[in-house]
């Protein structure tokens, strides 16, 4: 199938951006609805769209992705939007393919899938990384009758590992006086599939552990030596962690729901995940040494801080898009989209829809004249 293609189809959708653009004023052929979208305040344009749009990727944004497309499609009447929550890694594999015109991913494109974005999307600029949803990662435990747990990154690499085994391990114990922990056997439940959250917290792990996670980051969890179950998407992380007793997990914050969950140390402290300070990290953190120029958006996070207004265990999915597009048509429902995601408007649909932390004004004005910049070839 053709990106054109399937942005013709109805089906699955995911990722935006801010504020519609005056260089998009002129409608379509196939315009026959209007889209107003905003960066910061102010309104930038409108713009007449109509037509199917498909997108396809992590399953972390699922709840802002419903919230997005439900108010965009509110305001443009002609147009469908859908998503799939397969996971980063398909999303990122549909998109080289051409099956979908933009992917979600939690994680960045590597050297090779830079290079295949360059032969799948048209011109020579390839593709590029718009950070759409910052969200803090949780890690979430069912052990009845507790429901918060003090945890470094060098014990929760441990009990990951396998080399932490049960609940009232010394490493635990020692880090929670007072909690009555069970003796019983640590269960831990992973992404099975291939998932930016998973490599947002292997990085972590990585980064943070002082040497206890001996693996890469990756989208791939390891082999590890742990009593695990490996779960489908998000979803099923935290269906397990729910109905299996004394099981610990991770999963983007906003599908925690009733579940314990850890407040990781960070410097001196332990710090709970929230908004805010997911939003610290991500404004501390530099962009990629790899990212391809300063259209991609792609962050490097710092989970070594020591700041305690900082949740280092967050994750920024992106919305990768191609620098350039086979028609006018293709062009503007991804870019009229994506504008509404990054605006204010998106972002506050986001936040209540998910508890994510909203991008500030200046990156989402950022990202707005990056889309204005997304040529079409016909």
């Amino acid at each position: 199938m053709t990106r054109t293609g399937a942005v013709a189809s109805a089906a699955a959708l995911t990722f935006a951006l801010a504020a519609c653009s005056p260089s998009n004023e002129q409608p379509t052929e196939s315009a026959e609805s209007t889209s107003t979208a905003t960066a910061g305040t102010e309104e930038t344009s409108t713009v007449t769209i109509a037509g199917n749009l498909q997108g396809a990727g992590a399953s972390s944004q699922e709840s802002a992705m419903d919230a997005w497309r439900a108010e965009f499609q509110n305001a443009n009447a002609e147009v469908t939007v859908g998503y799939d929550p397969v996971g980063s890694g398909g999303g990122i594999e549909q998109f080289l393919s051409g099956a979908v015109p933009f992917a979600g991913s939690d994680g960045l494109l590597d050297a090779s899938e830079y290079e295949q974005a360059v032969q799948q999307c048209d011109g020579d600029g390839g593709a590029y990384h718009l950070p759409m949803y910052i969200s803090p990662v949780a890690v979430i435990f069912n052990i009845d009758g507790v429901d918060s747990l003090n945890l470094d990154a060098a014990t929760i690499a441990g009990i990951f590992d396998g080399t932490v085994t049960t609940w009232d391990d010394e490493a635990i114990a020692s880090q929670n006086e007072g909690v009555e922990l069970p003796s019983s056997t640590i269960t831990v439940v992973h992404r099975s599939d291939s998932s930016g959250t998973s490599e947002n917290f292997t990085d972590y792990l990585e980064q943070a552990s002082d040497g206890a996670w001996p693996y890469e980051a990756s989208k791939e969890f390891p082999e590890t030596s742990a009593q695990r179950v490996g779960a489908d998407g998000t979803s099923a992380v935290v269906d397990n962690v729910t109905t299996t007793a004394n099981s610990i997990g991770y999963a983007d914050a906003s599908r925690a729901g009733s579940l314990g969950t850890v407040a990781i140390k960070v410097g001196d402290e332990y710090v709970p995940f929230s908004p805010e300070a997911a939003a610290n990290i991500v404004s501390a953190s530099p962009l990629s040494a790899e990212a391809n120029g300063e259209n991609d958006l792609a962050y490097e996070i710092d989970r070594t801080t020591t700041d305690s207004s900082a949740y280092p265990l967050t994750l920024v999915s992106y919305h990768i898009v191609c620098s350039q597009y086979d028609d006018e048509t293709e062009r503007t429902l991804v870019t009229e989209f994506e504008k509404f995601v990054a605006s204010e408007a998106g972002q506050q649909a986001s936040a209540t829809a998910a508890g994510s932390a909203p991008l500030t004004a200046e990156l989402s004005a950022q990202i707005t004249a990056i889309l204005d910049g997304i040529a079409a070839n016909a």
